[in-house]
């Protein structure tokens, strides 16, 4: 007999006793005799066991105890569209929450579970390229926070919303878009997806053709939509065969700026710039171009520019704990060590000052200098 909630769920016992007059040694040789097994369970331990059955407020697992474990309310609405998906006589992994709460029954949580298969459905998605539903939360930089089925949430990137809302993206949110699963990262919790891939399929098939097309060397005209700290993202554009025109935006990082050093993009760049660029990486379909390799590196020709000894002049750019740095190009600099500075010589950042070429570290890009008076380089050990 079986009840679910405040009842217990007993096996009925096998009594096999030898002699009329049998004694026992312990409750547990009686219990052995009677065929009956105890199971002890503990908060937090993981127990496998068959759905029992399935009520709107309460979901019951058979797991092998004294009663039935109990997924209840407020549990079960966390895991409502795995739940969904379930069926009685469906074995299932689940939590023990409570062992025996005050109405005897042992309380279950599924959210293990329920993870579990949440993945698994979205790298199904992922492979087959299945449309699915996601609701919008709220704008972010970027993009659109999505709330995915499972209860998960994603990122739609700016740049995989299409026309119709790419503009105003705030028109997303409490909708129900309709997308297609673009990333799927379980160790780093990432959920991406892609809605203009749903809703303007045959343009990005033509990107796609395009971005197989496009090379790594080749130059294009670019134009500054947004100024970072870490780089500038640039959009360039491309006609497509119906004669529009598609718009693909990539990223110039600081360190492909210039072959010199760059402190603050926001004092040299603003939007709305219009610039030549370079690509360099179109990995995973993220574009990425670089601004000083339309220039040679100025690295290239240092040994036969600067060779050991050569007298130069350069400007201060900065005194450190260990020595002066000065410049003598764009792209090139030198140090002047501590340790060849006298220590009466006061060196200004600003200052102009007359050098040796001491040595040329090429391969780590180090150029070491020495001081020059009367014409001669100063020798401190």
């Amino acid at each position: 007999m079986s009840q679910k909630k405040n009842s217990l769920t007993l096996k009925k016992p096998t009594v096999k006793l030898a002699k009329k007059d049998s004694s026992f040694a312990s409750m547990e040789e009686f219990l052995a005799v009677l065929d009956y097994k105890i199971k002890g369970l503990k908060k937090g331990e993981f127990v496998k066991g068959v759905v029992s059955e399935i009520r709107k407020n309460a979901l019951f697992i058979d797991i092998g105890a004294k009663t039935e474990g109990v997924v209840l309310s407020k549990e079960l609405a966390r895991v409502r569209d795995f739940v969904s998906q379930l069926k009685v006589g469906d074995e299932i992994t689940a939590q023990v929450r409570v062992p025996e709460s005050e109405r005897g029954q042992i309380l279950l949580s599924i959210r293990k579970a329920a993870f579990e298969k949440a993945w698994q459905f979205f790298e199904e998605k992922f492979k087959s390229r299945e449309n699915i539903k996601v609701l919008g939360k709220e704008v972010s930089s970027g993009g659109v926070v999505v709330i995915a089925p499972f209860g998960l949430f994603g990122f739609i990137p700016g740049s995989q919303i299409g026309v119709k809302y790419q503009h105003n993206p705030e028109k997303l949110i409490g909708l129900k878009i309709t997308v297609k699963v673009l990333e799927v990262d379980r160790e780093k919790n990432r959920l991406v997806f892609s809605e203009r891939m749903a809703s303007e399929p045959e343009i990005v098939d033509q990107e796609k053709e395009i971005m197989e097309k496009i090379k790594i060397g080749d130059v294009f005209r670019a134009e500054v939509v947004r100024v970072e700290p870490f780089g500038l993202f640039v959009k360039i554009k491309l006609p497509l065969k119906n004669k529009s025109v598609l718009q693909l935006e990539g990223l110039v990082h600081i360190s492909e700026v210039s072959w010199d050093k760059v402190s603050d993009l926001l004092a040299m760049y603003k939007k709305g710039d219009k610039l030549k660029a370079m690509l360099i990486s179109k990995e995973d379909g993220k574009l990425q171009f670089s601004l000083k390799r339309l220039f040679k590196d100025p690295w290239e020709t240092i040994e036969e520019k600067y060779p050991k000894d050569t007298p130069i002049e350069g400007v201060v750019t900065q005194m450190t704990n260990f020595g002066a740095l000065v410049k003598l190009e764009p792209g090139i600099e030198g140090l002047v060590h501590i340790s060849k500075i006298p220590p009466q010589m006061v060196i200004r950042e600003g200052e102009k000052i007359k050098c040796f070429v001491e040595r040329i570290d090429k391969q780590n890009r180090r150029l070491s200098l020495e001081l020059a008076l009367m014409g001669k380089p100063l020798l401190y050990k």
